[in-house]
């Protein structure tokens, strides 16, 4: 780990007293998609067996908005976002920018940005792309950044944090 992400870890992982509190709130995230206009509220379920409608729910709201395209979601994402949601002590609502993508509307991001990767998580249902209505972005990426659970991408110009549940990497 690097020295600005342990200095984070340090600054934002609760005591063990506040974390025991944590998890004794209800597990609730709620979502908007300013692409589609859709709201969802799902219950989440730490480290435990998601119930397939919670995942069919979250995949469908996830989808590609261009081709309407739906994909299985990883719920290791939903741990990711409630993990999120505890370091930060929000209770407000994640806004989604991006879920999943299908390879086309991927392939036609990268023509008009050189910041699409290629082999983008987005297109394996393992990435998400957000801002918090009640957290500022440069707080996600220190959360983010501090989790050690996969890649995190920090957009400020554009007002938005990428995460996914990939190898830890950083950009």
């Amino acid at each position: 780990m690097r020295a600005g992400a342990a200095a984070a870890a340090t600054l934002l992982v609760p005591s063990a007293e506040a974390f025991t509190r944590s998890l004794s709130r209800e597990r609730i995230l709620n979502f908007y998609n300013p692409n589609t206009e859709e709201d969802l509220t799902i219950a989440c379920c730490i480290d435990a067996e998601y119930d397939a409608r919670i995942i069919r729910r979250f995949s469908y709201f996830m989808r590609d908005h261009h081709s309407n395209k739906v994909h299985y979601i990883d719920p290791a994402l939903i741990d990711l976002l409630y993990a999120v949601s505890v370091l930060t002590r929000s209770h407000g609502t994640f806004q989604v920018i991006s879920g999943y993508r299908a390879p086309e509307t991927n392939r036609m991001l990268r023509r008009t940005s050189r910041r699409v990767a290629e082999h983008s998580l987005h297109m394996e249902g393992k990435a998400i792309d957000i801002r918090m209505s009640d957290t500022d972005t440069r707080s996600l990426r220190k959360v983010g950044l501090a989790l050690q659970r996969g890649g995190v991408g920090y957009y400020p110009s554009a007002n938005f944090v990428h995460l996914d549940t990939g190898d830890v990497r950083s950009w």
